[in-house]
């Protein structure tokens, strides 16, 4: 069932999470205990992120400087199987712009038709570490409405090569991504949410959102998406704050608000223990106000911890 099925036909809020593959070099155990700690509260999907194509600069036995392009954390698609088959959980991979030609993304997208993986999360995928502005690859997508496009014409049966005779669809649900506080690169939360509405007209089936701290945010961006024209479903992703350096780590990173209380609450916490405590119960405090706002469920932003996610979810659904 993909996941806009699950929401369509689910009688309660649903709880998903997201999980990172493990570095380069480095086993599934974590996350199959990451998953063990959450399963219990029966999930309606897992994502796994993807990432950019790394550029590192390293020194050569003769002296010289090699530039060297690097994927630190492969195997998105595999790992999202493993967990599908060893779980029987819907699983949603992301697909990015970044790093992949739109040849490349053709090949994924077959891998996945084989593997039984019908779901995707479609993103265009952050700038090159070192550089200002996203620079797609060559004959890649520049925006993340162009990879939904892609995936729309292999839904019918469209490939990239003209002479592909009785092509078999695929049946692909897409979910895109949505900014409360706005992409940072985007002009204002207006055109933002323009740029949003193309993907959804493009063919995505439901959105998720950048994590946030302020409900209210999340409503007027809700209020706006509707003003708009979108109707598909927006579920809320949140992620509680664990350690100290996080209220200042995180609005950098994602360009996002710490409300004033929650800061004032984090600044007064001796040891990362206690910030973590604020973090489950303001994040425990979101979900359940999220829930009565209406929200078709609430999609968690673990970064590889789960322990937090388990009592905030106890405690919320």
């Amino acid at each position: 069932m993909t996941v806009i099925e699950t929401l369509k036909k689910s009688k309660k809020p649903l709880f998903t999470f997201e999980l990172l593959p493990p570095r380069k070099g480095h086993s599934i155990e974590h996350i199959n205990s990451a998953i063990d700690r959450l399963i219990e509260f029966e999930p309606a999907y897992i994502n796994f992120t993807s990432h950019c194509n790394e550029t590192v600069y390293r020194e050569r036995p003769d002296g010289l400087i090699e530039k060297k392009t690097i994927r630190v954390r492969p195997g998105t698609i595999a790992l999202a199987a493993a967990v599908k088959y060893k779980y029987n959980i819907t699983v949603v991979p992301h697909l990015l712009c970044g790093g992949f030609t739109r040849e490349e993304t053709e090949n994924v997208l077959i891998d996945m038709k084989f593997l039984g993986i019908d779901d995707i999360f479609a993103l265009r995928g952050d700038p090159q570490k070192g550089l200002r502005s996203f620079i797609p690859e060559k004959n890649g997508h520049a925006h993340a409405v162009d990879l939904v496009n892609q995936i729309m014409d292999m839904n019918k049966g469209k490939y990239l090569e003209d002479d592909i005779v009785n092509a078999a669809p695929t049946n692909f649900c897409i979910g895109v991504a949505g900014y409360p506080e706005k992409h940072f690169e985007a002009p204002n939360l207006q055109i933002d949410i323009e740029n949003l509405k193309k993907k959804v007209d493009a063919g995505a089936k439901y959105i998720v959102t950048q994590l946030f701290f302020d409900n209210k945010k999340f409503c007027l961006f809700r209020d706006e998406c509707k003003k708009i024209g979108i109707t598909v479903p927006i579920i809320p992703g949140l992620k509680p704050i664990s350690v100290l350096s996080d209220i200042k780590l995180l609005p950098k990173t994602f360009h996002i608000d710490i409300p004033n209380e929650l800061f004032n609450a984090v600044s007064k916490c001796k040891t990362d223990n206690d910030v973590r405590e604020v973090g489950i119960e303001w994040a425990s405090m979101q979900s359940k106000e999220l829930l009565k706002l209406g929200a078709p469920g609430i999609h968690y932003y673990t970064l590889g911890r789960s322990d937090n996610i388990a009592r905030i979810v106890k405690s919320t659904f």
